[in-house]
């Protein structure tokens, strides 16, 4: 027995001579075992490809980028040298999963080796085997190693066999539900499914009960299938509350493994991981020691005989609060975590992955483990594009403001994270990695919160509110956290909202005098009407005629100018003709200038009113006729050149002063722009003609410019900091453009610098509110949607405010299609409003154009659509689309004729008098038109003054955001008179929903109860209508009752209006979709309701 282990002994220390001796020869000759990696593909998208690129470039590798059909635009393609399409005709997730394509591209373009990057093929075996047989190297681990680590059933057994403790579990992947169903008979609930072939949570369920087990079988069934191409399970006693503690462990070609010490993935939701930490936290050390040796030696097992573990792996365990560990399972590729790993122990782990590939041994690295050091704690937060209050929905559309957190011990690791980047619903919601590095896990959380408080991203909702809860949680900071710390604490859920605003006259005002001496040449300044005047009540809380006179006492020198709605005037509705004609009066009395007179529709009866109504106020009249389609492609003949010209000669006919064209989608190409106003110069050579456009398909400037050389007199631009995309060209481009030519402005371009200044650092005070920069760069699909620049921003927040945020492309899809169904509409408000209406409608009942037309006698149509057909905004050039009119409208009245001409006229001695009983003597003129534009608006207006005062007089900042606690400010209420504020504290939430705000004023402690409006909407508990309840009619949408049709006890037939919703200025009629007498009735007028809230219940 002696001899016979001495013998083996001596075989073993001979095969390992053997093998030292030929690794040294190899390493002396880098002729055998090292060779230069010259171009690495990477088989992934996103913020893991543009890492590896980067760490290649800086190795002097050149990079190829694989990219879907879906990522044209991602960033990672431009980050590569050279990239390629793959998977043409394929879906999203499976043209990176179609390893035919990949491994062409790589042979067709001298690609060395592949880095798989984590996710799609980066633990499947058969992908590494195809890149060996094709003579490309796999940077990880070798094929053979990635199938046995890649099947959890085999894992566990090699883990066994290395002495490592495993959860009790399955011994195969199982087939059946039966299976499952001895399984949990055997050791009892819970009991968790995993995904033999794949990690991230996917395919994983934990089942707690025998009822449950049938229905979670058959979700991570599914899951694993469409995650990994294979539905196979296993199933392990799951253990509960545990820490999840992984260990990251890096080898070689000649099985020398080390590990970087571990990582604590606690935070988790649905076993997804959120945050990451390393090291972990009050980790006892023997601990550590022996997680990071079984990690080391179940790398090692079987080693020599047969290949090593190669290249970076994720060893992760559970650790019970008795402080056992238990192996899950091995991760054999780099971690979307291994951040936090490189940040404590210096090693560049993507370096370290392509030298190995290379034939590098961890020794010529220098990473031998006796060099390892833990240094500091990091962090790692994964900032998603996910609503954490709607239970992590994710959220799709385009990125319109994106301002990141940087600064000392902080490193972002991103792709798609900048202002106009496109939030893709086919992959992974990852936005942003943001790791922060501290001494100690305080200082790292401290950068942590002061980097996510610094980020600013608007036009997707985002996980930022979670995550900054999650860093101020005490359980948290003493890192006493386990897997089930999410679900524990509720609390995390108390997130801060964001809403959108308008610009203040406070802001206004500070910069009326420098433009009033800067730019005194400007043809007018538009800073009044149109959507600014309800909004100025609405939002701002603001006289919009206060606003006008005091612009107008600082800009005496330049004109004003206002858009007029025709015969809406600035509303959306039609109004009495002499309200219009009261409403211009007054406007001009109060300063303005210019009045541009549109029609939504071009509807000429209209726009005559309007003009007239100007023009007998005494302002110069400028009619608007707006603008779509494209003159320059002679297959759109609906609103052909012809059709312009003719509608221009009636304009000119009826004494307009200045001509102009309104293009609100930023549809005039150059070509078409030339074209139009060359005609239209060439008809009428005396009058002025002006053009006013949208920048939202980047080619705004080039138009302008081209409008100008045909003989347009007058181009509309905006600020530099505040121009492009949905809003107007750039004042500054066309300056600088048209300097030293005939078309000089003679605007000095440093004072367009200094002006722009100002906008930009103001525009820093809207950040959380600001909307209105939808894109990095143009969107040309504006092209095919013709949705109007103003409309394009305000239908994307309508989207998510009714829960279609992730289906923004659907919804500007639907309005291609709630176009065509509406007969091709001009599209200006309100027209375009209506258009957006049906689209919505038809996203959110999943709707087709087809399914629309069809079932039109049938469905509850939001009122807008309604209206229109019924011709209450007038008659759209070619007609009304039939049958469909027709099947909606059924026996409803049509309107004939221009819709206004019909009503009576208004009394305005009896509006003023309702209104003085109502708010007392001090109401004025303008007063009597703002209640007589916005009834409800002015009301609210003036109820909101009369409990807080004047608002316009409070800071931007303070107005917005409010003040922090402990903070000290002034408020100016008029001169001389100043009062000095300090806010102390904020009260617990009261059974009203208001909390008691303590403050000092002026030296004295006072408090005021406010209701907590976000509170508030959480306490609303409201009966759901269950969908398999035929009489049960629910809320199509949210929104609020704006009236209730019918009563209790009634009898309705199918198809009768229930009653009208309103959410985003949008309204909607519910019809009953039965016959039936009405049992109860669940809301009243002024009701709020969330989507599904019951309304009403009808028997049959």
């Amino acid at each position: 027995l002696i001899s016979a282990a001495v013998r083996s002994a001596l075989g073993l220390l001979a095969i390992r001579r053997v093998w030292s001796m030929s690794r040294s020869a190899h390493t002396a000759s880098q002729t055998l075992e090292y060779k230069p990696i010259k171009k690495v593909m990477v088989a992934n998208r996103g913020e893991i490809a543009i890492r590896v690129f980067r760490a290649c470039t800086e190795l002097g590798i050149r990079t190829v980028a694989v990219y879907s059909e879906q990522d044209t635009g991602q960033m990672h393609r431009q980050k590569a040298d050279e990239a390629y399409l793959i998977g043409k005709g394929l879906p999203p997730v499976a043209a990176y999963l179609h390893i035919p394509d990949i491994i062409k591209v790589a042979k067709e373009n001298d690609v060395d080796a592949i880095h798989p990057g984590y996710g799609f093929l980066s633990e499947r075996a058969d992908f590494a085997q195809a890149c060996v047989d094709a003579g490309v190297r796999f940077i990880g681990p070798t094929p053979d190693v990635v199938r046995k680590m890649g099947d959890k059933v085999e894992a566990r057994a090699i883990a066994t066999s290395a002495g490592v403790p495993v959860v009790p579990g399955t011994d195969a992947p199982i087939s059946s539900l039966q299976e499952a169903q001895e399984f949990s008979n055997s050791y009892g609930f819970p009991i968790i499914f995993k995904a033999a072939y794949g990690g991230g949570g996917r395919g994983m369920r934990v089942v707690r009960e025998y009822e449950e087990l049938e229905e979670n079988y058959q979700r991570a069934y599914s899951e694993a299938l469409a995650a990994f191409g294979n539905g196979a399970l296993f199933v392990e006693k799951f253990i509960e509350k545990p820490r999840h503690i992984e260990v990251q462990i890096l080898g070689d070609k000649y099985g020398n493994v080390i590990h970087l010490y571990e990582r604590d993935c606690s935070i988790q939701r649905r076993h997804q991981k959120v945050v990451e930490i390393a090291p972990a936290t009050q980790l006892d050390p023997h601990l550590r020691d022996r997680l990071t040796a079984d990690s080391v030696n179940l790398a090692r097992q079987h080693w020599p005989f047969s290949k090593p573990y190669e290249n970076a792996g994720t060893v992760e365990f559970l650790v019970d609060k008795h402080g056992k560990h238990y192996f899950i399972e091995v991760n054999s590729r780099l971690q979307v975590e291994h951040t936090v790993t490189e940040e404590i122990t210096d090693v560049d782990l993507v370096h370290a992955q392509l030298r190995v590939c290379e034939g590098r041994s961890l020794p010529e690295l220098g990473l031998k483990q006796d060099k390892i050091r833990i240094n500091g704690y990091a962090i790692q937060c994964r900032v998603t594009t996910e609503d954490p209050a709607r239970g992590f929905q994710p959220d799709t559309g385009r990125l319109e403001v994106f301002r990141s957190g940087e600064g000392m011990g902080i490193r972002l690791d991103s792709a798609s994270a900048f202002q106009g980047a496109v939030i893709s619903p086919h992959y992974d919601s990852l936005l942003v990695k943001v790791i922060a590095s501290g001494k100690d896990l305080p200082a790292a959380s401290a950068k942590m919160s002061r980097a996510l408080a610094e980020f600013r991203v608007r036009g997707v909702k985002t996980n930022i509110p979670f995550l900054q809860n999650v860093l101020s949680n005490n359980q948290f900071l003493n890192g006493t956290v386990d897997t089930q710390f999410i679900d524990e604490n509720q609390d995390l859920f108390n997130l801060k909202p964001v809403q959108n605003r308008f610009l203040r006259t406070h802001d206004l005002k500070r910069i009326a005098p420098f433009v009033a001496h800067s730019f005194s040449n400007l043809f007018s300044v538009e800073n009044w009407g149109g959507a600014t005047f309800d909004v100025a009540m609405r939002f701002l809380c603001e006289c919009p005629w206060k606003r006008l006179q005091e612009l107008r006492a600082l800009m005496p020198n330049v004109p004003f100018q206002m858009l007029l709605r025709g015969a809406n005037a600035v509303g959306y509705t039609n109004y009495p003709d002499n309200a219009v004609f009261k409403f211009c009066e007054v406007a001009k009395e109060n300063g303005m200038d210019i009045f541009r007179v549109f029609d939504s529709l071009n509807y000429l009866p209209n726009m005559l009113m309007g003009m007239e109504a100007a023009g007998a106020a005494g302002g110069v009249v400028e009619a608007a006729i707006s603008y779509t389609g494209d003159v320059s492609d002679p297959t759109r003949q609906k609103y052909s050149l012809d059709y312009y010209l003719k509608l221009a000669d009636e304009l000119v006919k009826a004494g307009t002063h200045i001509l102009c064209i309104k293009d609100m989608a930023g549809l005039l190409k150059p070509d078409s722009g030339h074209l139009l106003v060359s005609a239209l110069r060439d008809r009428f050579p005396d009058v002025p003609i002006h053009v006013h456009t949208h920048d939202t398909a980047g080619a705004g400037v080039a138009a302008m410019l081209a409008c100008a050389e045909a003989g347009a007199d007058i181009v509309d631009v905006a600020v530099d900091s505040m121009a492009g995309m949905t809003s107007q060209p750039s004042m500054g481009a066309i300056v600088a453009c048209t300097k030293g030519t005939k078309l000089s402005t003679g605007i000095s371009l440093e004072k367009v610098f200094d002006y722009s200044e100002y906008w930009e650092v103001t525009r820093g005070l809207y950040a959380p509110f600001d909307c209105t920069a939808t894109m990095k760069s143009g969107n040309a699909d504006v092209y095919e949607n013709e949705i109007p620049g103003g409309q394009y921003t305000n239908l994307h927040f309508q989207a998510h405010s009714m829960g279609l945020g992730n289906k923004f492309k659907e919804v500007k899809k639907a309005y291609a299609e709630a176009n065509k169904l509406l007969g091709d509409l001009i599209k200006v408000t309100p027209s375009s409003k209506i258009v957006g209406d049906l689209a919505q409608f038809m996203v959110q009942n999943s709707l087709t154009q087809a399914e629309v037309e069809e079932r039109a006698d049938e469905l509850s149509f939001p009122l807008s659509v309604v209206e229109f057909l019924q011709g209450h905004i007038g008659i759209p050039h070619g007609g009304f689309p039939e049958p469909f009119r027709s099947k909606v409208l059924k026996s409803l009245p049509r309107v004939e004729g221009r819709p206004g001409a019909s009503l009576p006229p208004m009394d305005f001695q009896a509006l003023e008098k309702q209104l003085r009983d109502s708010h007392g003597d001090e109401i004025t003129p303008e007063d009597v038109m703002s209640a007589a534009m916005y009834p409800k608006v002015f009301q609210e207006f003036k109820e909101f003054t009369r409990t807080f005062g004047p608002v316009d007089c409070l800071d931007t900042r303070l107005f917005l955001d409010g003040p922090k606690i402990a903070e000290e400010f002034e408020v100016e209420l008029e001169r001389g008179k100043t009062l000095h504020i300090k806010a102390l504290a904020l009260g617990d939430l009261n059974k009203a929903g208001q909390r008691e705000v303590f403050f000092e004023l002026n030296g004295q402690l006072r408090s005021v109860l406010v209701k907590d409006t976000v509170a508030m909407k959480e306490m609303h508990f409201h009966p759901k209508a269950l969908k398999d309840v035929r009489g049960q009619i629910g809320a199509p949408m949210p929104g609020k009752v704006v009236e209730v049709k019918v009563k209790q006890g009634q009898k309705v037939e199918k198809g009768q209006p229930l009653c009208v919703l309103s959410a985003m200025k949008m309204e909607m009629v519910v019809n009953s979709p039965l016959s039936g007498t009405v049992a109860k009735i669940y809301v009243t007028a002024d009701s709020t309701l969330e989507g599904d809230d019951l309304i009403l219940e009808i028997t049959e």
